[in-house]
């Protein structure tokens, strides 16, 4: 620090330099042009949300009526009788062959494929994919497959997005940004639900939560919805009768138990899919056939309730409208689940969005013959939303995606209570969610719980330390030499050399030293440290994050480094890797540490007061 000035100029002079180089977030203006990427990709997803329900609808026109037409129908309206049952299986023979011979990774129901891509490929998926997957998953649905579109466009529209970043030079944080823009913008246009799209981009694709990805996804998913109006019209996708804004403590209540019956149907559910996948895996026969298997599954449900087959949107729109049967009830969940469940694990193509919502308003439904009336279609929407917020694990896009498809603003309470309390469930009941369990039998882990890093929030100057060697850079060797050999501080191998106003002049190890001297002999004694020392050192400055300092560790390849005032120039001490260690033991002691810190007081009779903890005192 200059002479003249005091330790609280300094003081000030170090915090106005942190101050602006530290902010709340880390972008920088490299978002605006990866932002103008991912609205070009939220336009082309439009289209290709438009392209794949048209073949969903010509393939299922062809498959069932044998004409050649794009609409929206439900298979349950075959004159096929008997030979229905075929249909799915030459459905899943097709997907069976594309899978083998085009794409292992069209199999599935396309979100963990995503994440896949994200966390082990480099966010770059085959060009192959994004023609593949969708027509693969319009030959599944338009066959009878009792999936929804929205997973294989989350896929689709992430190889859309993958591959336009793949033309760019781009990092890899950036590439998966235009992925998930991709496939949110896919969800956005299929289902009009922009917002939805964006949060199930942070709750289950992006693995963070910040600026530099969440603008571009949401101006994709934002574009997308805009051009979803003029290529399939407004929303909402499912309209209901209005609700009452408020239900009392009793209908509260009865959320939080449809809340519990769903977290404990999602954990049946994703316990049954992956249960069928272990079941074909002891098969002894090739995977390209496991989906006809399936198929034919498919091909008997549909016998027993045609509803079953198929997306299932009008089924969806009966049962929030509130007029649907017992038996419509009770063949959503018995046969829906079967058929959903076997062939799902069976490796074809298809999405779980529309069946969970289908099962979770069937489970409402049911419920609606017990708990209060609140409104016709109530407690289906409540238990859908319950229902994803359990089995996806993402209660929020479940609360937001329940409101954009029904636009029913006076449910957002209701949903709350059901959503969350289904998600406490499956989370205390079950490791993995249906969406990841598959990516953990590869191999792999992944967390999807958000917290600030300790390493973000701790300056180098809180754990550095300062009771350490310190060597004057007039000095010769000579003359330090024999303190470093009778030094018992053996453990600080890195020596900082000082200079005399307290400037670091450089940096010198023990080995450095004895190096020199077998070099040069006994003209190395009469050299200054200052001559002999290391300037190309990394340093650390003292309101530094440690954050930044393990990065630096990491580019330079350096544990040891010496910490100087970024004002003055200074040396102030040393920071190693056994020093960040300090953050976390800090982390590690809040996570588990309890103690009371508020202790209550009673006033006795007499004025005596006694503590809580004491108040029968020893007579």
């Amino acid at each position: 620090m200059p002479k003249n000035s005091s330790p609280q100029a300094g003081n000030k002079s170090e915090a106005k330099l942190r101050n602006e180089t530290l902010g709340d977030f880390t972008t920088t203006r490299r978002v605006i042009p990866i932002s103008a990427l991912a609205m070009v990709i939220g336009f082309l997803c439009a289209f290709v949300a438009l392209a794949l329900l048209r073949l969903i609808g010509l393939f299922t026109n062809l498959f069932y009526f044998g004409r050649w037409n794009t609409s929206l129908v439900s298979p349950a309206g075959n004159h096929l009788g008997i030979f229905s049952v075929l249909v799915p299986i030459a459905g899943a023979l097709i997907i069976g062959v594309m899978a083998r011979y085009g794409s292992e990774r069209i199999r599935g129901h396309g979100i963990p494929e995503a994440i896949e891509s994200i966390l082990l490929n480099g966010s770059r998926i085959e060009p192959k994919i994004a023609l593949l997957k969708p027509i693969s998953s319009a030959i599944s649905i338009g066959s009878g497959g009792p999936f929804g579109a929205e997973g294989p466009i989350i896929m689709t529209g992430g190889a859309v997005g993958s591959m336009v970043a793949q033309l760019f030079h781009l990092t890899s944080a950036e590439r998966k940004t235009l992925l998930v823009a991709g496939a949110a913008g896919g969800m956005s246009a299929t289902f009009a639900a922009p917002v939805a799209a964006v949060l199930l981009a942070v709750e289950l694709l992006l693995f963070e939560w910040k600026p530099r990805s969440l603008i571009p996804v949401a101006l994709a998913s934002a574009v997308a919805a805009v051009a979803r109006r003029y290529l399939l019209g407004f929303g909402p996708l499912f309209p209901v009768p209005t609700h009452p804004l408020f239900i009392g403590p009793m209908g509260l209540l009865g959320c939080a138990l449809v809340g519990i019956l769903a977290g404990g149907l999602s954990a049946l559910l994703t316990v049954s899919v992956y249960a069928a996948e272990d079941a074909f895996q002891r098969l002894r026969i090739h995977w390209m056939w496991w989906p006809a298997l399936g198929g034919l599954a498919i091909g008997a449900g549909g016998l027993i309730f045609p509803q079953a087959l198929g997306v299932g949107y009008d089924t969806i729109g009966g049962l929030l409208q509130g007029n649907v049967t017992t038996h419509v009830i009770l063949g959503v969940l018995l046969v829906k689940w079967f058929i959903w469940a076997v062939s799902l694990g069976s490796g074809t193509s298809g999405g779980v969005l529309a069946p969970l919502l289908m099962m979770g308003g069937a489970l409402g439904g049911l419920e609606t013959m017990f708990l209060p009336n609140e409104g016709a279609g109530f407690w289906p929407l409540i238990s859908m939303g319950a229902i994803l917020g359990g089995t996806m694990r993402s209660p929020f896009t479940s609360i937001v995606f329940a409101f954009e498809l029904t636009h029913d603003a006076n449910v957002f309470l209701p949903l709350l209570v059901g959503s969350v309390i289904a998600h406490a469930f499956t989370v205390l009941t079950l490791k993995r969610s249906i969406l990841t369990e598959k990516v953990a039998r590869r191999g792999y882990h992944l967390s999807r719980e958000y917290a600030v890093d300790p390493l973000e929030i701790l300056f180098a100057h809180e754990v550095m330390r300062t009771s350490i060697a310190v060597l004057p850079a007039a000095s010769t060797i000579a003359q330090i030499q024999a303190s470093l050999n009778s030094d018992h501080r053996q453990k600080q191998r890195l020596l900082p050399v000082v200079n005399a106003d307290g400037t670091l002049a450089g940096v010198l190890t023990r080995n450095d030293i004895r190096d020199r001297i077998n070099q040069e002999g006994d003209a190395a004694l009469q050299r200054t440290l200052s001559d002999v020392a290391r300037t190309n050192a990394s340093e650390v400055h003292s309101d530094e994050p440690l954050r930044v300092v393990v990065y630096r560790m990491a580019e330079t390849g350096f544990t040891r480094m010496p910490v100087v005032d970024r004002a003055s120039g200074k040396f102030l001490g040393l920071i190693s890797l056994d020093d960040l260690l300090k953050a976390r033991a800090r982390h590690l002691e809040e996570e588990r540490r309890r103690e009371r810190t508020l202790k209550l007081r009673f006033f006795l009779p007499g004025g005596q007061v006694a503590e809580e903890n004491n108040i029968s005192a020893n007579p």
